[in-house]
């Protein structure tokens, strides 16, 4: 994996990291709308994406006809003007959660992918195979990688905003 994503994924794990640390596990639950999210289900939901996310690339890796698909516009998750309904597997649990256990999660994840990620002799084949993703069609498993980082980002502006609604409210 080229050193610009690795940094990427730290650099958007770190800012979420900042964003929520910071909080009380009454403001990470809270919902400022019963048909919205609480960040701790935002946090999770970005969890279950990266192991659903891995689950892709390592079933994406051992198939044999997986031929590459053309490159698509990754950077199209940021756009948060369009909604983006997501699959019931990536659905967050309504239970409530702790800081620590969602932060434990997420650094559970994270090394879970990147030790994955380190046992592929040659990255290039990242390029060469593609597996179908939900919101963005067949994608080469290189930008699968890519869009984990960029889903973040999403999420991590989500967030932010929510925090400033709870702010208001208090």
């Amino acid at each position: 994996m080229n050193k610009f994503v690795n940094d990427k994924l730290n650099e958007t794990r770190n800012n979420l990291l900042k964003e929520i640390t910071v909080l009380s596990d009454a403001q990470f639950n809270s919902k400022i709308d019963m048909n919205m999210w609480s960040i701790a289900q935002v946090c999770h939901h970005l969890v279950l994406v990266e192991e659903a996310s891995l689950k892709a690339i390592a079933w994406g890796l051992n198939q044999v006809d997986s031929t590459q698909k053309e490159r698509k516009k990754v950077q199209l998750i940021l756009e948060r003007t369009k909604k983006m309904k997501a699959p019931k597997i990536v659905e967050p649990d309504v239970e409530p959660f702790e800081i620590q256990q969602v932060i434990d999660l997420l650094n559970d994840s994270r090394k879970k992918i990147m030790n994955f990620l380190s046992t592929i002799k040659d990255k290039s084949i990242l390029a060469e195979k593609s597996v179908m993703h939900p919101a963005l069609g067949e994608l080469p498993l290189d930008q699968w990688i890519e869009q984990i980082y960029l889903h973040e980002l999403r999420h991590i502006e989500q967030i932010r905003e929510i925090k400033l609604i709870l702010d208001s409210k208090h």
